[in-house]
């Protein structure tokens, strides 16, 4: 199968005002009703992707396939999610890897929109969509959804179960897209797949193991492999949970949380197993409306001192925190994903950003709270977003492994703090620098003892946030510096403080990002010459386990707009992917110029 036709993904969201020049970026609208007919009409529908790594069954035919849901996305804005009954694999099929397809069309004039499945309230997929063109597009998502496999194959005692989707579309005389939607489960056995695979929970030989656990330091006479294994059940990263509880919203709002501002905290009561030995918390976030740019927003006092008229200020801080109680556990700043109307339409056909189809879900370790947690009541789990105006989406998916008695867990440390931000601004008119510096270091520590054992986790995290935003030329000129770091370690020893497994994560996302508005030629319109640089580099090292991404996209062009709506332009777009683990290498180059790929070379061969 050809590697370009295997990857394809997805992308989405809502509305915006137009575009002020001494304002944060609008999201745009590729109108082609207004288009100046520069373009060429190709008749065949346009197919869009994500630059990805291909999945492991791509070339393969699944063991068994559900077909879970079929759906035309007319006009639903404001209407709760489309809702059927969901249909497990059947007890005959033997699988061992999952994988969820989203595939769509649409034709006509619309915005992009951002969408989600659950099942049971538990979050599968977060994505969005393009915008589509008069001769229309399709494409296709695929995810690797095994980690979920408690909720895909639920107990047979279980009573009836429930997928949703949610995709907020408009349909009228202007806006003429209607989305056509299928969403299939495709279900592996690992004999087919030909790789390493993660036992699938409900029959995990980690439930039926009762031994102690083996340190890393005395298995002198242990045989490697059979130490491997051991430690692999234990606590694999990708080892599925026994179960999954959502923290979520009500049906007819979608399940995900619609946060309007900095005060605004949701929250779910809780009450989990006391057989639970590992806990971890999966967040699903998406930022919209006057927040979609956030890392471009000034800050208040600019806005007011200018008497401009948008809502896009409060800063360009944002970070979304999570509580146990009212208490500060863990907290995430997202990758800042742009949908295919941001910054430059042009930018994202047929090739869309980084994270645009797929957006990325961040796991928080909550397995040292479990003293908080496990002590038969129920306990409140909160979700904030510090500096957030309207609005946001969010919810999370609470991953718990359990023994087959019960635990006993204590929480011998707890030190997260606020994050300390200092801000700088400083303007004059509508020209200005917005500085702002941020750090937060954190550490817990727990045990937990259980038939394997006593286990004891540790878990630190360092968090760094720069950013520069100025303004020029009267505020027609915006150039954003951004990085994003992270460095959060794992560390699980036994009774004897000797190391069975040690996990380490470090991220950086560096973002820049330089807009330059002019006058049009004609009247009512703007002339933006817009560039974007981004890289998404994420690098994960463990005793038994090895991964690193490095993901890019470089990006310039123009546009001729008028209000939100672009008439013309030219853009282009060269993105690489880099993945390296312990089974192999892919990487990826793609090159975009004037929407026509003109370079698409991909490798398996590590350098």
């Amino acid at each position: 199968m050809n590697i370009a036709n295997i990857l394809i993904l997805l992308l989405p969201l809502f509305f915006a005002v137009p575009i002020q020049s001494s304002s944060s970026p609008p999201h745009f609208l590729k109108s082609f009703t207004q288009n100046s007919g520069n373009e060429t009409i190709n008749d065949a529908p346009q197919q869009y992707f994500e630059v990805k790594r291909p999945l492991p069954t791509d070339a393969i035919t699944p063991a068994c396939s559900v077909s879970a849901l079929t759906y035309s996305f007319g006009n639903t804005y404001g209407s709760p999610p489309v809702t059927v009954d969901y249909i497990p694999p059947p007890v005959t099929c033997q699988w061992s890897l999952a994988v969820l397809e989203f595939r769509a069309e649409c034709k006509g004039e619309q915005y992009d929109r951002i969408a989600g499945v659950w099942i049971d309230g538990v979050e599968l997929l977060r994505t969005s969509t393009p915008q589509p063109t008069e001769d229309g597009i399709f494409w296709n998502v695929r995810k690797d959804v095994t980690r979920y496999s408690s909720i895909l194959s639920p107990s047979q005692d279980d009573d009836d179960h429930t997928l949703s989707v949610m995709l907020e579309n408009i349909v009228n005389d202007e806006f003429t897209g209607v989305i056509h939607v299928n969403v299939s489960f495709l279900f592996y056995s690992d004999d087919d797949v030909r790789v390493p695979l993660s036992v699938v929970s409900g029959d995990s030989e980690a439930q039926r193991l009762n031994r102690k656990l083996i340190s890393v330091q005395t298995h002198e006479n242990v045989d490697k492999i059979e130490l491997d294994r051991v430690l692999n059940l234990l606590y694999s990263y990708d080892k599925p949970a026994d179960l999954i509880l959502p923290i979520s919203g009500d049906l007819d709002e979608g399940f995900w949380f619609r946060i309007q501002n900095e005060s605004d905290v949701e929250t779910k009561n809780v009450q989990i197993s006391q057989k639970t030995y590992k806990a971890v918390l999966e967040l699903y976030v998406s930022f919209h409306g006057d927040d979609e740019f956030w890392y471009m927003n000034p800050s208040d006092s600019y806005i007011e001192a200018n008497h401009l008229a948008t809502g896009r200020a409060h800063g360009a801080y944002r970070e979304v925190l999570v509580t146990i109680d009212r208490k500060l556990v863990g907290s995430v700043i997202p990758f800042p994903v742009i949908f295919t109307g941001g910054i430059n339409p042009l930018f994202w056909e047929p090739v869309v950003s980084i994270g645009a189809f797929d957006l990325p879900s961040y796991d928080i370790d909550l397995t040292p709270f479990l003293g908080l947690l496990s002590d038969n009541k129920s306990h409140s789990i909160g979700l904030q977003v510090a500096d957030g105006i309207s609005f946001w989406l969010v919810d999370a998916n609470l991953h718990l492994w359990l023994d087959h008695s019960n635990v006993k867990a204590e929480t011998l440390k707890h030190k997260v703090p606020s994050m300390e931000v200092h801000r700088h601004n400083q303007f004059q008119q509508l020209d200005g620098e917005f500085e702002l510096e941020g750090e937060r270091e954190s550490v817990a520590k727990g045990s937990v003892t259980s038939s394997f054992g006593n286990i004891k986790s540790e878990y630190t995290d360092k968090l760094k946030f720069k950013s520069k935003l100025k303004f020029k030329d009267q505020g027609t000129r915006k150039q954003l510096n951004q990085r994003i770091k992270r460095k959060s370690k794992i560390r699980i020893t036994d009774e004897n403080d000797k190391l069975i497994q040690s996990l380490q994560v470090e991220i950086t996302y560096p973002l820049k990002i330089n807009i330059e508005t002019g006058p049009g030629s004609d009247a009512d319109t703007s002339v933006m010459n817009t560039t974007v640089v981004q890289e998404r580099n994420e690098k994960f090292n463990g005793v038994n386990d090895s991964r690193v991404l490095n993901q890019s996209q470089n990006c310039t062009g123009s546009m001729v707009v008028k209000g939100n709506a672009v008439l013309s332009g030219s853009a282009d777009n060269h993105q690489s992917y880099d993945y390296k683990d312990r089974f192999g290498c892919y990487s990826r180059k793609v090159d975009v110029i004037g929407g026509d790929v003109v370079a698409d070379v991909a490798s398996a061969v590590c350098a």
